[in-house]
């Protein structure tokens, strides 16, 4: 009886050992790509306001060199806008009368954390939520419609900015976020997740600091650039010093997404996967 209960017991050490030790050696590479939508935070829009929603794509790759941990890197595009005309309810917003829309291209090395085990492939392993963090880059345009034609807001320098001194449109961020993942099948997988970034600009919109003297825009720049730093009404809101936006808060955006991803490359299977 002894002898029974002894190989009963080394069997399930076995057992649990060689799937602890299948799992700890499951590395594989892995791509995908995902749709969503992209929203934005910042002086023209507060709330990530679900009517400026725009639409996003995006690619990634990426490796996976623990149950619990892998590294991807993500690039993304999609579209901002928002429109102080579509503040119902804010009057001075509604008196700025200000807009943009913008292209944002985005770069991220995401460093990756499982909350469960995940084993692709694996008969229990098979989906986990996740949390992921890393630094980011993007690059993005603001422009507004004057007229029927979008300018780029940047060379118009709304706030005053000095010929050559104009923001620059690649920054920096740091992203973060969370998802869900399961398997699909042996090689396919889908997940779910939503991103934020922190930002270290805050002219997404071209909106930021104070009103600049207008006189002094029409010198540098022309009459539509002076038209475009000022889209209030009469009487004319754009006084030199007066609030235009604020900057003590930079903007931020959001990217939510639903991908489908393809893992290739070295994946061990246990003798326990499906």
């Amino acid at each position: 009886m002894k002898s029974v209960k002894y190989l009963l017991t080394l069997a399930a050490l076995c057992v649990v050992f060689s799937t602890a030790t299948a799992q700890l050696r499951t590395r594989y590479f892995y791509v995908g790509v995902g749709v969503g939508a992209t929203n934005y935070k910042g002086d023209l829009d507060d709330n990530f306001a679900l009517k400026f929603t725009k639409p996003g794509l995006g690619f990634i790759g990426g490796y996976k060199f623990h149950p619990h941990m892998s590294v991807k890197l993500m690039l993304a595009q999609g579209w901002m806008k928002a429109s102080d005309a579509k503040a119902a309810r804010d009057i001075p917003r509604l008196r700025r009368n200000l807009s943009f829309r913008s292209l944002i291209a985005d770069g991220t090395l995401q460093f990756e954390f499982n909350f469960l085990p995940y084993v692709h492939g694996h008969r229990e392993f098979y989906y986990t939520p996740y949390l992921f963090v890393g630094p980011s880059i993007f690059y993005y345009n603001p422009q507004a419609e004057l007229d029927g034609t979008w300018y780029d807001l940047r060379d118009q320098g709304t706030e005053g900015q000095f010929r050559g001194e104009e923001y620059n449109p690649t920054q920096g961020a740091i992203a973060f976020g969370m998802g869900f993942k399961f398997d699909l099948s042996y090689r396919w997988s889908l997940n779910v997740e939503l991103s934020g970034r922190k930002l270290f600009s805050d002219y997404i919109d071209d909106v930021s600091g104070n009103y600049a003297d207008p006189r002094d825009i029409r010198a540098q720049r022309g009459e539509i650039a002076a038209a475009l730093a000022d889209r209030s009404g009469e009487p004319k809101i754009g006084q030199p010093g007066r609030q235009r936006g604020n900057a003590k808060n930079n903007d931020t955006y959001a990217l939510l997404g639903i991908g489908i991803q393809y893992y290739f490359g070295y994946i061990r299977c246990p003798s326990l996967q499906r």
